[in-house]
């Protein structure tokens, strides 16, 4: 198998790393980051509903129908890497906020002292 699919997701890493203050990014770069990542989550969920309706037999169709190609790279991905989109819906937030923390948009690094 490709290293790539025995790696796992490292989320909690992140959150770790950003609430402890290790992880550190300007806001700009976090912004950009935040917004990749989260149309990387829609796209994620997207699938997974096109998934859970192809299992309930609701099949999108014609060739130029863009949610009949959505379906069918849901379809592909999965087969390819089964359950990778339910464990990347799980991590993908935790990276989100992971980013906006090491930005400091969220408040709170854990045991970081902030300024008085």
């Amino acid at each position: 198998m490709p290293m790539i699919l025995q790696t796992p997701f490292a989320g909690q890493v992140f959150l770790t790393l950003a609430r402890e203050g290790r992880l550190v990014l300007p806001p700009a770069e976090a912004d950009e980051v935040v917004a990749s990542l989260e149309r990387t989550l829609a796209i994620v969920l997207l699938r997974l509903r096109l998934l859970r309706a192809l299992r309930r037999g609701q099949f999108v169709s014609g060739p130029h129908d863009r949610m009949g190609q959505e379906m069918a790279d849901a379809a592909f991905s999965e087969l390819l890497c089964p359950g990778r989109l339910e464990v990347a819906s799980v991590e993908l937030p935790k990276y989100i906020e992971a980013v906006r923390r090491a930005a400091g948009q969220i408040g709170g690094n854990d045991g970081a002292a902030g300024p008085r």
